[in-house]
């Protein structure tokens, strides 16, 4: 199924640009309507994610995660599975990386080093749960990871008002912050982190070779197309379902590591931020290709910090930024079927 949603998605220059020009055109239709300058609005939107030092570190630290998650779907996408426990997986690596912050009184070095560690485990783990009740309970990807996505949000306000809660508080804003030793290190007075930027660049990039250069991506490609397909090759179909969501997992877990220690430096109720279910509509726009995560990524974290000028200066809601992200989507899928369907009348 996933394979047929990756051929219908538009790849030629032209044919992908039309939905880019179609959403910029309703939007600014939308900020005419109500009562904005479109071509101020979108000066705005430039303005407020790379108008400055500042503004560009902010999209950067919304970048990191929606990278990672990204990555983690091309994985999961790539073997067929529409892995929407991706949310989960993130809040489970905040968990991951929480837990080593409060337990350990190291080094701050030596248990930020174990926090990501710890992070990438918890995401692993369950992501490697949701491959379980695949494989071994028949539970399709969707349903358990819905559910687990559930599970590890109420686990986390468990953790946040019970044994992780504040002295002498019980509140769902968050756990104390961590020791600043602790916190990823940043340039200046700004939010840019190296260490986030580079686990973000490993991830990406680790992902791409695994899926065009490696066998394993082959084969996970392979069951990705066809299944029965595979499985007549020889492809062990299940240890490659449970090996994609591990290494999905995996990458989640580092997102809500970073989220945990180099955000708001402390788990919060809303640690994930939604950037799992961005994830899903940065791979739909990337078609599926490692290549492209990095800077439609960075064009969703830029119009995400960007919206917020809009209520501060136009009085519109931020909520637009998310309109115009997800239009372009839905164009690009629409432009897919489209082509797709020429292609099949062509074939006739």
């Amino acid at each position: 199924m996933t394979g047929r949603i990756l051929e219908s998605l538009p790849r030629g220059r032209v044919t992908a640009l039309w939905p880019v020009l179609a959403a910029l055109i309703i939007t600014a239709g939308l900020f005419a309507a109500a009562g904005a300058n479109p071509i101020e609005a979108y000066r705005l939107l430039i303005d407020g994610s790379i108008g400055s030092p500042g503004k560009f570190s902010d999209t950067t630290i919304v970048w990191v995660p929606l990278a990672l998650a990204g990555a983690s779907l091309v994985v999961t996408f790539a073997a067929g599975l529409w892995n929407i426990g991706v949310e989960g997986q993130i809040v489970m690596g905040a968990i991951g990386a929480s837990w080593a912050a409060i337990t350990f009184s190291g080094p701050g070095v030596l248990v930020m080093a174990l926090g990501i560690v710890s992070g990438l485990v918890a995401g692993a783990l369950w992501g490697g749960l949701a491959g379980v009740l695949k494989t071994r309970g028949g539970v399709h990807e969707i349903f358990g990871g819905l559910g687990l996505d559930f599970v590890a949000a109420g686990l986390a306000i468990y953790l946040i008002i019970g044994p992780w809660k504040r002295d002498g508080i019980a509140s769902t804003s968050g756990t104390a912050p961590f020791r600043e030793e602790i916190w990823f290190h940043t340039i200046g007075d700004t939010r840019l982190t190296p260490l986030a930027i580079a686990l973000a660049v490993v991830g990406v990039v680790g992902v791409y070779i695994l899926m065009r250069g490696t066998m394993f991506g082959l084969r996970l490609r392979a069951v990705g197309r066809g299944r029965d397909s595979a499985a007549r090759l020889g492809v062990p179909i299940e240890r490659h379902i449970l090996a994609a969501f591990l290494v999905g997992g995996a990458l989640a877990g580092v997102a809500g590591t970073v989220q945990a220690l180099a955000f708001h430096h402390k788990l919060v109720p809303s640690i994930s931020g939604g950037y799992g279910f961005l994830g899903i509509l940065i791979v739909l726009l990337a078609a599926f290709r490692a290549s492209w995560v990095a800077p439609i990524a960075f064009f969703f974290a830029a119009v995400g910090v960007g919206a917020t000028q809009l209520e501060l200066r136009l009085d519109l809601d931020s909520s637009v930024g998310g309109v115009f992200t997800a239009l372009l989507v839905l164009l690009v899928v629409l432009a897919g079927g489209w082509q797709a369907r020429r292609r099949r009348s062509g074939e006739a």
